[in-house]
């Protein structure tokens, strides 16, 4: 590939260099825009810029305009009225895809001539959340990353050649920002625009290149199923993986059907890329990249993408190997104290996922009458077929049975919560603070909408009945069902949602239970409304047969 250097990539135009697909974007075309952008940016005397686009390559124009202006870029993590409240002060100008908010469109200005880049005077601030939740600022040079991105190109560009970079991650954040943006501008990879954060996306953007890589995140690749034509997709070149942990069930079965394992990376916004590896292997670290540790095991980290002499203290414990290599022992800033005695989340959390009814579990603290543990757990296929053969209690009592064999009484979580996956922030993260806003939450008592659409004044909804639905308790205990009244109360709060019905509950019409609902269960529920009749058709259905069905009469609403 004919690199070129991040800080060269304004200097001179390449013809018939590719940058993007969908639409087309070529190296020449990207130059005139930035440097437009760039002249926009002077003359309106902008000095920090806000960027939040979804189109990679309207990101990169806007990096690369502000950053030839010497305007420092700060990437929010999302547009929330609190994410703006927090950075306001910060900024002169948001340049985002929002009407209200300067556009890319907007920078219609005579080009300022090509030059190189200065690597210590460009800047750009990335916002994290962090484990606590608190936003944080993370200031980066150009310099930090065009050395990454030129070690990624040692490690990996040979191998991907003239591949087309598809990802499912938000460029917003520096493992998308790196992999989907800045490394392919400076080889001359073409990538496509949009984040494509489903399985049938990537698939589909993929079938339109010969050669192809993916920046995946593990939600999406614990999501990619035997609905995919694997064998068309197995030309991928290489799966990257960044953002969490990746199970090694979902590594597993990527490389049975793709015949390669996932790269999974680690790293932090603070730190850049620390290590690779691939299936069961310790952490490579990257070139460069020097570890130690603290006297508490705590992984201490320099290198080449953090500023010149700065040693990065992490939170993880780690086991360093002869060879360099290394084994993470989980966070040390979660090891709580109750009663006086130290206990660590991770450790009871691998615990828990070495039980086959457990696929992932978050472990956190329950502060009522006395402290005690949470569990939040996302239950395996035999663990799904446990909780509805014998029930909530007794999945949760041979959990705790499990655990006494790695941990004193006083450990064992009093609380557990059900969910169907890990409700991850955007940036693939749980911060310790949402997890113990779920334990401390009451069991839920709605359906999951995964997807609703209407056609002609009807709905259809595919709902997901959650594992720990709070009317399982009693109906029934040792084999939970979702009770009928609560399937009629669900499709008439649906029903008045969407529909806008108005009126009292006046009865019920050919009620039939025909199927049972379990915990877990994928169902779907049409609903119609006939407003002569004032009544609410509604049909339950899973993917062999109607679970159950009725008309619900709704009277006139008086004054």
């Amino acid at each position: 590939m004919n690199w070129i250097k991040l800080e060269q990539l304004l200097l001179k135009p390449v013809p018939a260099r590719a940058i993007s697909h969908a639409p087309a974007l070529e190296h020449a075309q990207l130059c005139e825009q930035a440097l437009s952008v760039a002249a926009g940016l002077q003359t309106q005397g902008v000095k920090r810029l806000a960027v939040h686009l979804e189109d990679a390559a309207e990101l990169a124009i806007a990096l690369l305009g502000a950053w030839r202006a010497g305007v420092s870029v700060l990437l929010p993590s999302d547009l929330q009225a609190q994410t703006r409240q927090r950075w306001s002060g910060e900024v002169d100008l948001w340049l985002t895809d929002q009407a209200d908010d300067a556009q890319l469109s907007d920078f219609k200005y005579p080009p300022l001539p090509g030059a190189e880049l200065d690597l210590d005077q460009c800047r750009l601030s990335l916002c994290t959340s962090g484990s606590s939740g608190e936003p944080k600022r993370i200031d980066k040079t150009l310099r930090q990353l065009a050395n990454e991105v030129e070690a990624l190109e040692q490690l990996w560009g040979a191998d991907l050649g003239e591949a087309c970079i598809i990802g499912s991650v938000a460029t917003q954040h520096i493992y998308g920002l790196l992999f989907r943006v800045l490394w392919p501008l400076c080889a001359g990879r073409p990538f496509v625009r949009k984040q494509l954060a489903f399985p049938e996306d990537l698939q589909r953007a993929s079938r339109e290149h010969p050669a192809f890589a993916w920046i995946a995140s593990p939600a999406l690749l614990k999501r990619m199923g035997d609905n995919l034509d694997w064998p068309a997709l197995s030309a991928v070149r290489r799966v990257f993986s960044s953002g969490g942990a990746l199970p090694l069930e979902a590594a597993q079965s990527l490389q049975q059907r793709l015949q390669q394992w996932p790269t999974e990376i680690l790293g932090s916004s603070e730190t850049g890329g620390i290590a690779w590896r691939q299936g069961e292997q310790l952490w490579q670290p990257f070139a460069g990249v020097e570890l130690s540790q603290d006297s508490e095991g705590a992984l201490l980290i320099a290198s080449p993408y953090l500023p010149a002499g700065h040693v990065e203290h992490t939170a993880d414990a780690a086991r360093i190997a002869a060879d360099g290599r290394f084994e993470l022992l989980g966070r040390l800033d979660r090891i709580v104290k109750l009663e006086e005695k130290r206990i660590s989340l991770p450790m009871l959390e691998q615990a828990l996922v070495t039980h086959d009814w457990v696929a992932e579990a978050r472990l956190g603290v329950v502060q009522e009458n006395r402290a005690s543990l949470g569990a939040l757990l996302v239950l395996s296929e035999t663990g799904l077929f446990a909780l509805r053969e014998h029930g909530r209690r007794n999945l949760t009592e041979t959990l705790r049975q499990h655990l006494r064999q790695h941990c004193e009484a006083l450990a064992l979580p009093r609380r557990w919560r059900l969910v169907r996956q890990l409700p991850l922030n955007s940036q693939g993260k749980l911060p310790q603070a949402d997890v113990e806003a779920l334990l401390m939450a009451p069991r839920t008592k709605a359906p999951e909408v995964l997807e609703q659409v209407e056609s002609a004044g009807e709905w259809s909804l595919q709902l997901s009945v959650p594992p720990d639905l709070a009317y399982f308790s009693g109906h029934f205990p040792k084999a939970p069902v979702l009770p009928g009244v609560v399937q009629v109360e669900w499709a008439l709060n649906l029903g008045r949602q969407l529909l806008n019905l108005t009126g009292p509950f006046a009865g019920m019409e050919v009620l039939k239970f025909q199927q049972l609902v379990r915990p877990g269960d994928e169902i779907q529920l049409h609903l119609r409304f006939d407003p002569e009749r004032r009544k609410l058709y509604f049909a339950y259905r899973n993917d062999t047969a109607t679970c159950s069905s009725g008309r619900i009469l709704l009277g006139v609403e008086h004054d």
